[in-house]
């Protein structure tokens, strides 16, 4: 083997152990903010912004928030279920796609006081009319709405997880996604994570779980 074979056999030996130049940089590189696109997109990020400054109660990171922007726009969702309104950062999040995708979304709270901040949000940002808002027991209420689903998300009580499933998953289209918010911490419950990781119709990762976790299974076709 001659010198210059030995050099780069120890290069290639160098690279697969401490990763190419990118990928080194890609794991110590600290998260940047959502770069707007347009005025529209500008107005969804400050109102996301804003709506930090209030009473946050349960709402979702930037980080798991923009993943699933990301998973809604690039599944051209046309209706978006939400079970959890809280005060809506997760549906600002979504509405920055579906005002791409022609979508819309349809989320569900309990409590009337979150709703209320919620829709200001929406209206703050000017995403009202991609939003319905439904006050009530998801139980209940989402059931109701029998047309196919893209993406569901669910962020309710947690120990209600398994049912929401059980009462939604036969309107997710195939292809569709499932979207589970902490998975992480708080502890999940344990009849969804088994639920959605026994049965053959479905796929399912667990992604950011360096913090509250986000579920995504795909319902196959």
């Amino acid at each position: 083997m001659t010198t210059i074979h030995k050099t780069a056999l120890a290069c290639l030996a160098g690279a697969l152990l401490l990763g190419t130049p990118a990928m080194s940089a890609a794991q110590t590189a600290e998260p940047k903010p959502a770069l707007p696109k347009d005025d529209g997109e500008k107005r969804i990020l400050e109102a996301i912004a804003e709506a930090r400054k209030g009473q946050r109660y349960a709402n979702v990171s930037d980080a798991d928030g923009r993943l699933m922007r990301q998973l809604v726009e690039a599944v051209n969702a046309k209706r978006v279920v939400e079970l959890g309104t809280s005060t809506g950062e997760s549906g600002l999040y979504f509405s920055l796609a579906l005002r791409k995708t022609g979508g819309k979304l349809y989320t569900y709270d309990i409590d009337p006081g979150r709703v209320e901040v919620a829709k200001a949000n929406f209206k703050r940002a000017g995403v009202e009319d991609l939003i319905v808002v439904t006050l009530g027991d998801a139980h209940e209420t989402a059931p109701k709405n029998t047309e196919p689903i893209d993406v569901l998300f669910i962020d309710a009580e947690k120990p209600g997880y398994d049912a929401y499933l059980r009462e939604l998953l036969p309107l997710v289209r195939p292809g569709g996604l499932i979207l589970a918010h902490n998975m992480h911490t708080p502890a999940p419950n344990p009849r969804y994570v088994e639920a959605v990781t026994t049965n053959p119709d479905l796929d399912t990762s667990f992604l950011l779980m360096d913090g509250a976790g986000l579920g995504v299974t795909l319902k196959k076709r």
